[in-house]
């Protein structure tokens, strides 16, 4: 059995950094791989972006998008990641499933502002499923194996951006 003293990490898998400026046995003495004297050897540099007054690049391009501040957020799930909890035993296919069941069998970390069912993988077990949106194929497939679900989120035109 091994102490937690005793533990270090395999063979080969970490490299010791590189110590510069210890001389020129190091093979990084002296100038410690930044070339010579100037600005950039020194250090607490930043005229990357300086372009000795001209207006910089990054300043000259035009915005672009916008982040909705807020936005809701959701997690998405796929059919076979409720499928592979059943077959755990961490999910009752015979109960109702909703964002809570879902934390609670540890499928999901946390709900957020809701769930996504996604259609990826194959669903065996006849499910009630209650879910803020689902794709086509998650739909199609729920009640392809009998079972039904039930989106919260108000749905939208067909000709309306999703």
């Amino acid at each position: 059995m091994t102490k937690l003293n005793e533990l270090s990490p395999r063979e080969g898998s970490t490299k010791d950094r590189m110590r510069v400026g210890r001389g020129p046995g190091s093979g990084k003495g002296k100038t410690a791989g930044r070339g010579v004297k100037g600005q950039k050897s020194r250090t607490g540099v930043a005229i990357a972006g300086f372009e000795g007054g001209q207006m910089p690049l990054h300043m000259r391009m035009p915005k672009r998008g916008f982040n909705k501040p807020f936005r809701k957020q959701f997690v998405e799930v796929n059919l076979w990641r409720i499928e592979q909890a059943i077959a755990a035993g961490k999910l009752d296919a015979k109960q109702p499933i909703d964002a809570d069941a879902l934390v609670a069998a540890g499928v999901l970390r946390r709900a957020k502002d809701g769930v996504k069912l996604l259609g990826k993988g194959e669903l065996k077990s006849k499910l009630t499923i209650t879910v803020y949106s689902a794709s086509a194929a998650a739909r199609a497939a729920v009640e392809k194996a009998g079972g039904s679900l039930t989106a919260t989120r108000a749905e939208a035109p067909a000709d309306a951006p999703a």
